[in-house]
């Protein structure tokens, strides 16, 4: 299928150097991606232990929201390509102390979850997949300086893309890998890979006339400055704050969508499924930058988030894999719209000196929301929802056409937690925030 005119010429029009940097930083998430997925399969084969594979998410989620704020720093203090240099610099780094402790570790003490260099390992591959938050809040700041304004949000939309051909090969190559080549040859691919995309870059010559900012040389952080600089905007932070609580309900999902998706079907069919489903990224993300956000991304943003919503309410009503694999796509269509639309918004009112720290911001706060969700949801789902489902008011209640059993506790906690959502979304619609940014932009 090729692009309409007015949509070809919109692409055309994106610099071919956005083009080049992209495909870099999509070979270097992809990598990261594959480490870890790779790595959290491999751990669980080998101690299979729920606990470990727990709290490496909980780790991983925690240490991304902590360390956006100092990311963020690195990218608005130096040029864009040396923050991307300093991310697989420091990727390529942590991947090789990794595979030196693998190389070096008896087999046997791997496969115990209490191990010291197990954790070791564990931590470095974390690290060094978490160091290529550098490069994905720099490509942002890309965007804004190398991407005409009015073709910025179909260069989101684009990122938005690449996420999710990073998110869908990864996740189907990492299985592959630790099945067929093992933990030490996976790591190899990486190293390699990440040496690929520096050699790259390198011959990558960046304009000259990138900004970067030289205000807080004795302040690497300077969080005071960057929420100065939201606050100059009227309804930035409640943008923020609206995402952030669109993170922690849809951490309810991300948390338990596994265990409701597993009663349905065999584990070997929802894994399939999840690798069709992934396709949902890069097809809204391709919709954003054929036809734009429109004049109004922040009316885009919250009705996107209507959509969302009322998917969530009604997906899982009844004990469908139909259902449920046909509101999971539509939602994770919606995704790469809903960040294109922040990113383009923060892109037009921030100066660009501050980007990187207010994209960094951004993600601490949204982010923190994660690990938060997975620790209260389980608790809630075991305590609360399925006893209420299985032995509770609720089999008389609504059981008759809900129905009953612990994978419809977990259904009902999915549409209370939509409609929750959606009245969040509507009240914030009508808020002061939502004019007043919606005036500023």
């Amino acid at each position: 299928m090729t692009l309409p005119p007015s949509s070809a010429q919109a692409v055309d029009r994106i610099p071919r150097l956005f083009f080049t940097i992209l495909v870099n930083s999509l070979t270097a998430s992809l990598t990261n991606n594959f480490v870890w997925f790779a790595v959290t399969f491999w751990v669980y084969l080998q101690t299979k232990s729920v606990v470990a594979t727990s709290i490496m998410a909980g780790v991983y989620t925690g240490t991304v929201a902590l360390s956006g704020f100092f990311l963020g720093s690195l990218v608005d203090r130096y040029p864009k390509k040396y923050a991307m240099l300093l991310s697989s610099g420091l990727t390529l780094l942590l991947y090789l102390l990794a595979a030196a402790i693998y190389l070096t570790t008896p087999a046997a003490t791997l496969k115990d979850p209490s191990s010291i260099a197990l954790w070791a390992f564990i931590i470095l591959s974390l690290l060094g997949a978490i160091a290529g938050n550098i490069r994905s809040i720099a490509l942002a700041t890309v965007v804004t300086i190398f991407v005409p304004a009015e073709q910025r949000d179909r260069a989101n939309g684009l990122v938005g893309t690449a996420n999710g051909v990073s998110f869908l090969v990864a996740s189907i190559f990492s299985g592959l890998a630790i099945g067929f080549i093992g933990m030490f040859w996976t790591l190899a691919v990486a190293i390699g890979l990440t040496a690929a995309v520096i050699a790259h870059l390198l011959t990558v010559a960046f304009p000259k006339q990138e900004i970067t900012s030289t205000e807080t040389k004795n302040d690497s952080i300077d969080i005071r400055g960057t929420i100065r600089a939201i606050q100059l905007i009227p309804g930035m932070f409640g943008l923020i704050f609206f995402n952030t609580i669109n993170n922690f309900l849809g951490g309810v999902f991300m948390s338990l969508m596994d265990a409701y998706g597993l009663s349905l079907v065999s584990v070997q069919m929802w894994g399939i499924l999840w690798g069709f489903l992934s396709l949902g990224f890069i097809f809204g993300g391709l919709a954003v930058a054929r036809v734009g956000l429109g004049q109004k991304p922040l009316r885009t943003l919250f009705l996107a988030n209507i959509a969302m919503w009322t998917v969530c309410v009604f997906f899982t009503i009844q004990a469908s894999i139909i259902l449920l694999a046909t509101g999971m796509f539509i939602y994770l269509c919606l995704i790469p719209v809903v960040e294109a639309a922040e990113q383009t918004i923060i892109q037009k009112v921030i100066p660009p000196e501050r980007q990187g720290r207010v994209f960094g911001f951004a993600q601490s706060i949204e982010q923190a929301a994660s690990p938060l969700t997975a620790l209260m949801i389980g608790p809630i789902a075991q305590l609360i929802f399925i006893p209420f489902m299985t032995t509770g008011a609720g089999v008389s209640l609504i059981g008759s056409w809900f129905g009953t059993g612990s994978d419809r506790g977990l259904a009902l906690l999915f549409t209370l937690t939509g409609l929750i959502g959606l009245v969040i979304t509507l009240l914030a619609i009508r808020s002061k925030a939502y004019r007043t940014l919606s005036s500023a932009y």
